[in-house]
């Protein structure tokens, strides 16, 4: 049974940063697609960013620059660092993982998710 375990959330005000880390179990880090989503009330969920199998990313365009995704296999965990946050930043932040190869910004090639992260940012 897969599980990911988000951590690292938090309030922080505009122009600070976050490090969101998430650690699976039943799911090895770097054997496939995994990546970060959020999600606010009543809005469907985002692709925020995604990481394959030979390390190779992918950003939503509202925070290049300001986010980069990683894995540390041998701690089999997965990060997202989120610098210069912004007030429309604010969101539950989900680890995801893809039971395929394919590595898309979109939640349907999505087979697990963590329980989520809140992340809030305050003007």
């Amino acid at each position: 049974q897969v599980q990911l375990v988000e951590s690292g959330g938090g309030s922080v005000q505009t122009g600070g940063s976050l490090r969101l880390s998430c650690a699976p179990s039943g799911y090895t880090a770097g054997s496939g697609c995994m990546g970060w989503f959020r999600q606010e009330p009543g809005k469907e969920r985002e692709g925020v960013a995604v990481i394959d199998s030979r390390g190779r990313t992918a950003y939503v365009d509202s925070v290049k620059g300001r986010f980069t995704i990683s894995q540390d296999n041998a701690k089999n965990t997965l990060y997202l660092q989120m610098n210069s946050l912004k007030p429309e930043d604010t969101a539950m932040y989900l680890c995801a993982a893809a039971r395929d190869r394919l590595c898309l910004l979109s939640p349907g090639i999505i087979a697990y998710w963590g329980q989520g992260t809140q992340v809030t940012i305050s003007s």
